[in-house]
């Protein structure tokens, strides 16, 4: 395992310097459609922008933007920027043109490194006093001019230098610039091999963006460190892009955020054993489920090319009967836990050692504890301290100083507990807790992953309602209400008499199992079908009084609902419209 021994000094000047070093004739970076370039050729395409960045007038300290969708040239981009002593200040491509503006204006840089099919975020630098525009596409100037005589001098980088400001999408409010130092990365990164190790001829499929410190961190810097080969999509992970991919390049290690495997499960693993009753009848006993999940674990591993050993899952939490199948089903998976404010990671578990329901151990070199803990339940406020936790949030130390403490502990927002052996699970953030008309408290969370089973709801969001009611936004797979809709019309027209026979034979059958499919075509039917459903298999305090619809939820990069969207008070009715 690599160490900062082997490094030498929590710098990404450093990091390159290994890594050119140590693995100079090793695959790197390449689309799927194209060869890898090496180890060595991307040192010389670091080196070639340093120059021009240098050239053009960027200083130690200057921030430099960094927007467009992952790529090889923008790993290049950032150990260019950064080893040159400035300030990457990478953006999300799904941030809006007043996004993106508000970020270049608050950051104050002067650079602008720009991916071609993103220009329409930025139509004109000038008016925000950008100096400088590179093209991400090839890595070219655009504007401005190199009059500064090179080569670039030696410059002294410490490992508490800024390394990047990352404006967070989150679901809480508006953006943040969080300021991570080359120390806050580069130990986070090295740290992380304490739950997988990364080798020289492991293969990675990048689908999530790199502006995301969790891609970048886990899914970049430690196989950057190590020597292993990315791949990268042209675009957007669909399943067009995305399956061809997987077969082609058949990686051994890849990143995901909860809703992938989730909608997998749903979509493909629960209609396959549910939907012929003698099945769906063995499918509920404990035995068969586990065999079923086995066979259905064999054909996943397949369809991720056959080689996959870690499945890494984080940026939100993970539905625990999706985990419950993944474990029966033999599935390489990984839990993470963090924030971008950690750099990103805080704790997990590699895949031989996941326990549904539990994110895992503490990273080492990470200190935590559980605050204000009931003293029933243990639950209580995660804090944490460690080197990679932010320098603060950029020119806001009022913020900051909300957040971390005199001793430097901060404070992650969220709700969770920790067992006899330092193993920590999550209960959800603090600012979504709800306090009962008694005084209980509230975990809409956990309400969250039972609506999430019923098979007519995609995702769904529980906030607080009128004294103190609770009140479930789903959004509802109008893709499988219309296939049911359109298989009982075929039966009903080749023969009425069977057709309401076997609809009024699920109707007796769904009504004393679990969801009923008869009354799945109407909106206001499918909306009390849901209450009823949730309020069955939730405790008294967490039944929700009613069930708006949703068209479709906003979301962070990592496919979290903003939440802070969804309120009462700004009137349901006007919410999804």
């Amino acid at each position: 395992m690599l160490t900062i021994e082997d490094i030498g000094s929590y710098t990404f000047p450093a990091m390159l310097a290994h890594t050119l070093e140590k693995f100079s004739d090793r695959p790197a970076l390449s689309f799927i459609t194209d060869e890898p370039i090496n180890y060595a050729e991307v040192g010389e395409k670091i080196a070639t922008l340093r120059e021009a960045l240098y050239c053009s007038g960027v200083e130690q300290g200057d921030r430099v933007i960094l927007l467009g969708p992952s790529s090889p040239e923008w790993g290049i981009a950032y150990f260019a920027i950064t080893t040159i002593g400035a300030i990457a200040v990478p953006l999300l491509p799904d941030f809006t043109a007043k996004e993106v503006e508000s970020c270049i204006r608050h950051s104050e840089a002067t650079t602008l490194i720009i991916a071609t099919r993103l220009a329409d975020r930025v139509p004109n630098p000038g008016e925000l006093s950008i100096e400088r525009v590179f093209r991400l596409d090839d890595l070219d100037m655009l504007v401005g001019s190199l009059d500064r005589p090179g080569p670039v001098p030696i410059i002294a980088i410490s490992e508490e230098d800024t390394a990047s400001i990352i404006y967070t999408s989150g679901t809480t409010g508006r953006s943040k610039g969080v300021e991570l130092t080359h120390k806050n990365l580069v130990f986070c990164a090295i740290r992380s091999q304490f739950f997988q190790r990364i080798n020289k001829i492991d293969v990675g499929l990048s689908i999530l963006p790199m502006s995301h410190v969790y891609e970048f961190t886990i899914g970049f810097l430690m196989f950057f460190m190590n020597g292993a080969c990315l791949y990268y999509l042209q675009r957007a992970p669909t399943v067009s892009t995305l399956l061809p991919a997987l077969k082609q390049i058949r990686p051994t290690i890849m990143l995901s955020v909860p809703l992938i495997m989730e909608k997998i499960y749903k979509n493909k693993i629960v209609p396959t054993f549910t939907t012929k009753p003698l099945v769906a009848k063995l499918y509920r006993i404990s035995f068969f489920r586990k065999i079923f999940h086995r066979i259905a674990g064999r054909s996943l591993k397949k369809t991720f090319g056959g080689r996959i050993k870690f499945f890494g899952i984080g940026g939100a939490k993970v539905d625990p009967i999706v985990e419950r199948f993944m474990k029966e089903a033999k599935f390489p998976y990984a839990i993470g836990y963090g924030l971008t404010e950690t750099s990103p990671l805080l704790a997990g578990s590699g895949p031989k050692v996941t326990r549904p329901g539990t994110i895992g151990a503490i990273m080492p070199g990470v200190e935590m504890q559980i605050r204000d803990q009931d003293p029933k339940t243990g639950i209580g406020e995660v804090v944490v301290r460690g080197e990679n936790v932010m320098k603060g949030y950029y020119r806001d130390p009022e913020m900051t100083a909300q957040v971390i403490d005199e001793d430097g502990w901060f404070n992650t927002g969220d709700i969770g507990s920790l067992d006899k052996k330092n193993r920590l699970s999550l209960k959800g953030r603090s600012k979504n807790l709800i306090l009962g008309s008694g005084g209980e408290n509230i975990y809409p969370e956990d309400i969250e992953f039972v609506l999430n089973q019923h098979p007519l709801v995609s995702e769904s969001l529980v906030v607080e309602g009128e004294n103190a009611s609770l009140v479930a936004l789903v959004q509802i797979n109008e893709e499988k209400v219309a296939e049911e809709t359109r298989k009982r019309e075929e039966r009903m027209a080749a023969n009425p008499v069977q057709g309401l026979t076997e609809a009024m034979g699920d109707a007796v059958n769904d009504a004393v199992s679990e969801v009923s499919h008869m009354f799945a075509y109407k909106r206001e039917e499918i909306l009390a079908e849901i209450k009823f459903f949730v309020n069955e298999n939730v405790n008294r305090t967490s039944r929700v009084t009613r069930v708006e619809p949703v068209e479709e939820f906003e979301k962070t990069a990592s496919q979290k609902i903003k939440r802070y969207l969804y309120t009462i008070k700004k009137s349901i009715q006007s919410v999804g419209k």
